[in-house]
């Protein structure tokens, strides 16, 4: 595994829940269990509809693109050698909307609902980030 210098999650409460499924492979959001409503990032609250019961259940993985900004300049030293980079909104089958990077394509050749699917990359022995690839 090579050395991985950019900033990294808080790997505690429902934030390490989330990445410890990303660590086993899978994408999962909470969905409440009253309205049904999936979100990101994880919280105990639905903003919908102010309930308190969810679950975790896993996603396709599966989306497309939505939105995203290229990054020409770093503003943060970790990324000077990283750019250019396109920081991408992917809106998934479930309706989440999930800041990530795609793997595969070149910032300029970014498109509007190009299609995604999730990929996990271990980052540290203990930190697998999930990252996308146009399919």
């Amino acid at each position: 595994m090579s050395e991985y210098n950019k900033p990294l999650p808080e790997m505690e409460g429902l934030t390490k829940e989330f990445y410890d499924f990303c660590k086993a492979g899978e994408l999962r959001f909470q969905r409440c269990c009253k309205c049904n409503t999936f979100r990101h990032v994880p919280r105990e609250i639905c903003a919908e509809c102010n309930s308190f019961e969810w679950q975790w259940v896993a996603s396709s993985g599966k989306g497309n693109v939505y939105s995203w900004t290229v990054v020409e300049r770093a503003l943060h030293p970790d990324f000077i050698d990283a750019t250019p980079l396109a920081p991408v909104i992917i809106e998934l089958e479930e309706g989440v909307r999930f800041l990530s990077n795609i793997t595969n394509v070149a910032p300029q050749e970014l498109k509007m609902g190009m299609p995604v699917q999730v990929e996990f990359k271990a980052v540290t022995d203990d930190v697998c980030l999930p990252f996308f690839r146009a399919i």
